[in-house]
């Protein structure tokens, strides 16, 4: 028997009205969506779901929900290279070492050879790793990049594909 706080600790997967994996929310914001006939309960699994209880109701949540409201989806813009943004795009990590102490914005091609300051040119690098690397490529400076840097995705395709991802190793 699951205890009512670890009741609410859970989350519940959110499928648009299309059945596309959206979001994760919290098991109240699920309820109140149940409850406001916003969502309805989906069941992909065996599982059962999670068992609320109020005074006077019993609920049944499942662990996913689909919409059934069709809201104007919310425009998503790919975001302006920044340091802020590239550190989330890499983790807080340079992309040569590891290391997550002293990092730096690095342009893979140095703008004095023609690099862009975009998306698939600019990456963390500690500051030594920066150093080290100077003004070549990382071929020259013999360096590999761990990841091929690349532009964010729309949050809701990446929570689509890490869902789907999941769901193929539970398979497994």
């Amino acid at each position: 028997m699951t205890s009512a706080t670890e009741v609410l600790r859970q989350s519940v997967v959110v499928f648009s009205k299309n059945y596309l994996p959206v979001s994760r929310v919290n098991i109240k914001r699920a309820i109140a969506l149940l409850v406001m006939r916003k969502a309805e309960p989906l069941d992909f699994t065996d599982s059962k779901g999670y068992l609320v209880r109020s005074p006077s109701v019993v609920l049944l949540v499942p662990e996913q929900i689909r919409l059934t409201i069709t809201d104007a989806e919310r425009v998503w813009r790919v975001p302006p290279v920044n340091r802020k943004e590239v550190l989330r795009r890499d983790k807080h990590t340079c992309q040569y070492c590891g290391s997550t102490k002293q990092l730096t914005l690095d342009h893979v091609l140095p703008r004095s050879k023609g690099g862009k300051h975009s998306w698939d040119n600019v990456v963390i690098a500690c500051e030594r790793c920066n150093s080290l690397k100077g003004n070549c490529t990382p071929i020259q400076a013999g360096m590999t990049l761990r990841t091929k840097p690349k532009a964010p995705m729309h949050p809701t395709v990446a929570f689509a594909e890490q869902f789907w991802r999941e769901q193929q190793v539970n398979l497994d």
